[in-house]
């Protein structure tokens, strides 16, 4: 049996959103996808295994859509999350297993920052001279946005959750403009769950820099 056919049956539509079919691919799709954003949202490691489970199945699904970027993107997002998983649960440091929140560096933000303006001209490029897409700029543009959000979300950088709703505002309609109406839908819950997220990162960070303060001062006083 060959892999096309086990796949066939999560290609074969589940319901139809303004006259365009929905695929299981498309469905579980979402369920994954809102779930581990919630997850990271929350700072739980099970978002990284969930995140796995959602980019295969986004596979597929961008394959279909003549989205190529975005399609290979997701086994870089794999990749990432590997490392993500790992980081999260290892790169505390000494004597401790979880990972702080914190800022984006200057020299972080200058090498994203080069990084995404190579990626984007250059993946632009390669789109519009091999492959029959459509939207070759802004797929570039989304696949850049969100390799440098996920290498923020990997060190749990504050900053990951602005250049999240970045990619979410460029998707919403470039998902729609290629009728995957039901994934559309789903970026928006994003950008919501991304406010969230920032909010409660912004919170743990300042509680966090709170005590340090307070010791620094208390320190001061008694010297």
């Amino acid at each position: 049996m060959s892999l096309a056919t086990l796949l066939e049956p999560l290609q074969r539509p589940l319901l139809t959103v303004l006259d365009t079919p929905v695929s299981w691919t498309e469905v579980l799709g979402f369920g994954s996808g809102a779930l581990c954003v919630w997850l990271v949202a929350r700072q739980h490691v099970a978002n990284w295994p969930v995140g796995i489970a959602n980019n295969l199945f986004f596979v597929l699904l961008f394959a279909q859509a003549g989205l190529y970027a975005d399609a290979g993107l997701q086994i870089v997002f794999i990749t990432l999350a590997v490392y993500g998983w790992w980081t999260w649960t290892h790169g505390g440091g000494p004597g401790s297993d979880t990972l702080p929140v914190r800022r984006t560096t200057s020299a972080e933000w200058a090498w994203l920052l080069t990084a995404g303006v190579v990626g984007t001209l250059g993946l632009t490029l390669l789109l519009d001279r091999a492959t029959d897409s459509t939207v070759p700029f802004w797929d570039a543009l989304t696949t850049a946005l969100s390799l440098t959000a996920t290498y923020g979300q990997c060190r749990k950088r504050l900053e990951s959750w602005w250049l999240w709703i970045a990619a979410d505002v460029v998707y919403v309609p470039l998902y729609a403009h290629k009728g995957l109406y039901l994934t559309s839908l789903l970026y928006v819950g994003f950008m919501t769950l991304c406010a969230i997220g920032l909010r409660g990162w912004t919170r743990d960070l300042t509680g966090a820099r709170r005590p340090a303060v307070e010791t620094a001062e208390t320190t001061e006083a008694t010297a």
